[in-house]
């Protein structure tokens, strides 16, 4: 076990979610009632009371979050750039990168100051979530437990819609790819995402993260490789900016503002990250582990957001390297190696809502049938996301879901609810200046939460009901 724990966090994940469940900051073990500890004149400094067997340096923390964030989702900034156009994109990802960012920097630094008061070393996300309910009003203590497993809980469910994601970028990539070489046997998206099926099973029946760890580095060397193919095709003979939309409708905003939530939001790698630094004062401040790799990230997805739109307009698709050429093989190339990389990725991601389920599993009182349990509650979790992902195959509306409804809740809205819970009867600063600019965040949140969903689920519908009439058409013609 211990072996594990100091493997998980070198799994470099390159998705805004990062399997680090493994690591002691993601799991929920530590107790957070230790109120009426005796108190030493001396206050209690967390950071001297961690015991990290291979503690990371912070150019290694950098990178941690770094490849956390440049994923798959960096890939969905030129559709993102679509719905707001040129210049509401570049203003809208600075700000939205900004908020982010602050949403992490107050759950690390609420977890660090209730570190110090629970005297407990680290506090993993929910353990920080259910602590703020332990040591803020007396009226709310009692929901501590509760809070924490549904922060739990979210994760989890967060994972497995991102699973869903992957199901519908892999069938996506492969048919862009395999039609052009397989005109007279071309499948649609659905078909492809029920042909992965069972390679998806048969990769997360792996169980030890110590086995994930090479398809780890094989996806992270493979994705730099699709990311230079695609700014070449990106940057070569760009058209003029001036034939683009400078500010898009406003009733596409919330696309944007789900989609580059979805594809920067890193909020399940932060507390793991932070709580495994070898000098953890570092990760806040300035500059910072975190401001540095916030300033990268947003700098990198507004280049991509930016001048992909401008390459593709409104053509782009959910992935740009769905546009890139069907008549040139290193174009198609960077499509199968996408849909591989994501193939590997799921089984990384995967591993982190299994870890919850086997914590569960693990008060059973019995040990019987373990190893059916837990084939069967796989094939069924896999088996589920394919169908999600065949049923709703727009990549670009699906993202806009997922990032709506849950990185707005668990980046956005649930950083700002821990902190003002906590600092209730301590202190809010001066006019009470971090209750409010809780409240607008929240407010933010809310909003992107509530208009997000609503424009991707009609989208969603409008496709849905689009492919039914064209499938009925079909049959029509074909009877005739």
């Amino acid at each position: 076990m211990e072996k594990n724990k100091s493997q998980s966090v070198k799994v470099d994940n390159f998705s805004s979610t990062i399997g680090l469940a493994a690591n002691p900051g993601f799991q929920s073990t530590l107790s957070i009632a230790s109120k009426g500890l005796p108190q030493d004149d001396k206050p209690y400094n967390p950071f001297e009371h961690r015991n990290v067997q291979h503690p990371n340096t912070t150019l290694g923390s950098i990178l941690h979050l770094l490849k956390s964030c440049l994923g798959s989702g960096i890939l969905a900034m030129p559709a993102a750039f679509k719905n707001s156009g040129l210049v509401a994109g570049v203003i809208g990802t600075i700000l939205a990168g900004f908020v982010c960012t602050h949403t992490v920097h107050i759950l690390v630094k609420t977890s660090q100051q209730i570190c110090v008061e629970a005297k407990r070393p680290s506090l993993s996300f929910a353990e920080t979530c259910g602590a703020a309910f332990m040591y803020g009003p007396k009226r709310l203590r009692s929901w501590s437990g509760a809070i924490q497993k549904f922060v739990d809980y979210s994760l989890s469910v967060t994972y497995l819609s991102v699973l869903c994601v992957y199901v519908v970028f892999i069938g996506s990539s492969l048919k862009e790819a395999l039609d052009v070489y397989m005109p007279g046997y071309q499948l649609s998206i659905q078909a492809y995402c029920a042909l992965s099926l069972v390679p998806l099973v048969v990769v997360c029946q792996i169980r030890n993260l110590k086995y994930l760890v090479p398809f780890s580095a094989i996806a992270n060397a493979l994705i730099f490789l699709v990311f230079a193919i695609t700014l070449y095709y990106m940057f070569f003979d760009l058209p003029p900016v001036s034939d683009r939309v400078m500010v898009a409708n406003v009733s596409t905003w919330p696309l944007f503002l789900s989609t580059v939530i979805f594809a920067m939001e890193g909020i399940g790698v932060v507390m793991p990250v932070e709580n495994e630094m070898a000098n953890p004062r570092r990760f806040l401040g300035c500059p910072g582990v975190l401001n540095t790799s916030m300033f990268i990230v947003i700098t990198l997805y507004g280049v991509f957001g930016f001048f992909g739109y401008v390459q593709f307009g409104d053509e782009v698709k959910g992935s740009v390297t769905l546009n890139l050429p069907q008549d040139e093989i290193i174009a198609q190339s960077a499509k199968l190696i996408m849909a591989f990389v994501i193939y590997l990725t799921y089984a990384l991601q995967f591993y982190v809502p299994m870890e919850f389920i086997t914590r569960m599993l693990a008060t059973r009182k019995s040990n019987s049938y373990e190893n059916l349990i837990q084939i069967t509650i796989r094939t069924c979790l896999v088996t589920l996301t394919v169908a999600i992902g065949a049923a709703f195959p727009n990549l670009e509306l699906v993202i806009g879901l997922v990032g709506a409804i849950f990185f707005s809740t668990l980046g956005l809205f649930i950083p700002v609810a821990v902190q003002t819970i906590y600092l209730w009867e301590k202190d809010f600063g001066r006019f009470n200046y971090i209750l409010w600019k809780n409240i607008i965040i929240a407010i933010i949140a809310i909003i992107a939460l509530v208009s997000g969903a609503y424009v991707s689920i009609d989208g969603i519908l409008e496709d849905f009901g689009r492919h039914t009439v064209i499938n009925i058409v079909d049959e029509n013609s074909t009877v005739t």
